[in-house]
Formats: structure tokens, C-alpha cells, sequence
């Protein structure tokens, strides 16, 4: 039910989104935020190696789409896939990192990971970390223009993770 509610969040403001001031329309950005996009299309779902108790992967799965709900609405109608500037959001969960978005979905991911361990899955949680990374960059520099922006991220440090991306 969390993942359709945070489905269904990241929807509803995409239909209100503002028009950004600014978007990247580069074809390999576009390409990874359509593969990070339909990602689970790949996702094995069949049981695999459980390297933790399902309940810990479930918990984990719960907490990620949370605050993946969180971080959405915390941007309002700055959410978009592709990076933009859409106006700099610095409330709500984005006073403790600038994509917490980000956090959200690698820690659901992990979770099912852990409950679900298999090749398959670990190679495309691999690249879609690769995929998410490199977003997260392009997002950035694309950020980076707005002076705004630059002094956010003199007062947010982290990108991702608190003390280490």
C-alpha cells in the first residue's frame, strides 16, 4: 500500500509541477532516468536467498517508501524525473540532504534486496545505484548555476547520506 501511495504522490505533483527554469534534455540523462524509471521491470520477484529475515527487509521496504512520501511532498511542485531547476526547495526533508528522495528509494531498494537476494537482482540494483548516481550529478551541475542553490548547498552538506555522500 506505501508503494502505491508513493506512486500515487509522485503523480499528483507531477500534474501540478511548476515548468522549470531550466531542464536537462541531454539524451543520456534522459536514457538513465528512463531505465531508473521502469528499473523493477527487471527486478526478479521470485523468493531468492534471504540474507535477512523477511520482516527486516520489509521494515527496511516500509521506512524507504515513508520517506520516499515525505521527501515528495516535502518538494511540492518542484518534483519532476528529469533534473531541473524548478526553484530551490530547502524544507521539510531537504534540510538534512538535497536528494532525499534518493535515500528513500536506496533504502526500500536495499530492503528488497536483502529479502530477495539473487544475481540477477543484485546486478540491477548495482546499475540502478550507477543510474541514480549519475542523475544525482546531473542534477547538480545543473543546480549549480543558480546561486540559490550554490548557498543551499553550503548549509546542506550531503547529497545523499548524512556524514559519507
Amino acid at each position: 500500500m506505501l508503494m502505491v501511495i508513493s506512486e500515487l504522490t509522485a503523480v499528483g505533483v507531477s500534474l501540478v509541477s511548476r515548468s522549470p527554469q531550466k531542464r536537462d534534455w541531454t539524451p543520456t540523462t534522459f536514457v538513465c532516468t528512463v531505465a531508473a524509471t521502469y528499473y523493477f521491470l527487471a527486478v526478479w520477484l521470485a523468493p531468492g536467498i534471504h540474507l535477512v529475515p523477511e520482516a527486516v527487509g520489509t521494515t527496511l521496504q516500509a521506512a524507504g517508501l515513508g520517506w520516499q512520501i515525505f521527501a515528495k511532498l516535502s518538494l511540492r511542485r518542484s518534483f519532476g524525473l528529469l533534473p531541473a531547476n524548478r526553484g530551490i526547495v530547502s524544507s521539510g526533508a531537504y534540510r538534512f540532504m538535497r536528494h532525499p528522495i534518493y535515500l528513500g528509494y536506496c533504502i526500500a531498494d536495499i530492503g528488497f534486496l536483502l529479502a530477495n537476494f539473487g544475481l540477477q537482482n543484485l546486478l540491477v540494483y548495482g546499475a540502478l545505484f550507477m543510474l541514480q548516481a549519475y542523475r544525482i550529478m546531473r542534477e547538480e551541475k545543473l543546480l549549480s548555476a543558480d546561486e540559490g542553490y550554490r548557498t543551499y548547498k553550503g548549509e546542506v552538506r550531503y547529497r545523499v547520506i548524512p556524514g559519507v555522500f
